[in-house]
């Protein structure tokens, strides 16, 4: 029963942090106007266009890029044993990125702002992710520790870090820039019309992830219970390295690698619910990595000399606070 509270509660913290990203913004509009708005009465034209294609699709993809970032690092944590486990540490993020910057710098940056480019984009981000997810793959069946396998993907990360300043180096001043932006990470990069697009995808990765939960649950009693019970734990590991690099790929194409939710998050969740079971803790991990991407976003809009402040900037005071407190209390722990 307490799971189900602890589940409602977070929905409505969801909500409610929703409805907060719609009343506020950089630009002031009543409360009075923003209800005219969204229950479809007559409003002023600039309001309109304001919250129904700025505001609303930066909430909703705050909260689907929140969620799938959360449950990725959820799942690498569970995967590998090691609380310092997520996508960016591991290089996931770096991979995608550099498929990233390839198309950005190719094009100009012509990328972002077209669908066509978005696709390439996505391929380019994914291509990237599993190349890195494959090299994760061959050394965990190889290396005996966690740890080592951490520092393997900070290495994996330093390395492509070079190879992006290699192209920052070769590229054009224009590329360079619209790579940076792109970099300090957004959620206002998804419009109106690419919002669908970007919704089926990343709600597939999600179904796909919370069809992990059993395999996850066994495979934090051991390899040997994980055998014993049925679950195959070469294949458990490809479909929730295949999940994670997908919806790492997905949202570092739309959004730029954002920081610290997919490692804090899960964390948080394990406090919050006094547990590990995976068919708990994944829902809950899933509505606060929701509710801490719309907190960023929130305070992202509160502009600084006209400039809307980017993700990036606002994720650390929120994640590193719980990885010091984390690392605090337990250091490291095993299987």
């Amino acid at each position: 029963m307490k799971s189900g509270y602890i589940i409602v509660l977070s929905v409505a913290l969801v909500f409610a942090l929703f409805l907060l990203n719609i009343f506020h913004g950089a630009v002031e509009i009543s409360p009075v106007d923003t209800l005219r708005v969204l229950t479809g009465q007559e409003s002023d034209a600039t309001a309109s266009s304001i919250i129904l294609s700025t505001r609303l699709p930066q909430a909703c993809v705050a909260c689907l890029a929140g969620a799938a970032l959360a449950i990725s690092g959820l799942m690498l944590q569970t995967l590998f044993a090691n609380p310092l486990a997520d996508a960016s540490i591991l290089g996931i993020h770096s991979g995608a990125g550099l498929g990233a910057a390839l198309v950005i710098m190719a094009t100009g940056g012509m990328a972002i702002s077209a669908m066509s480019g978005y696709a390439l984009l996505l391929m380019a981000a994914l291509t990237g992710a599993v190349a890195v997810m494959i090299l994760l793959l061959a050394f965990s069946a190889k290396v005996s520790g966690n740890v080592l396998l951490l520092v393997i993907g900070v290495m994996v990360s330093y390395v492509i870090s070079s190879m992006i300043s290699l192209l920052s180096y070769v590229t054009t001043a224009d590329s360079l820039q619209n790579y940076f932006l792109w970099g300090m990470g957004s959620f206002s990069n998804v419009s109106l019309s690419r919002l669908p697009v970007f919704a089926v995808l990343v709600l597939v990765g999600l179904l796909a992830a919370l069809l992990q939960a059993k395999a996850l649950n066994a495979m934090l009693m051991g390899d040997h219970y994980a055998n014993n019970v049925g679950i195959s734990l070469r294949r458990t590991r490809t479909a929730v390295l295949l999940v994670v690099g997908v919806l790492s790929a997905i949202v570092v194409a739309f959004c730029g690698p954002i920081a610290f939710i997919g490692l804090a998050v899960p964390h948080m969740a394990r406090m919050i619910v006094g547990t590990e079971n995976h068919l708990i803790l994944m829902p809950v991990t899933l509505l606060m990595g929701a509710a801490m991407a719309l907190i960023c976003n929130f305070f992202t809009t509160f502009a600084v000399v006209g400039i809307l402040i980017p993700v990036n900037v606002i994720t650390p005071f929120f994640g590193v606070p719980v990885i010091f407190y984390i690392l605090w209390k337990k250091p490291l722990y095993r299987r």
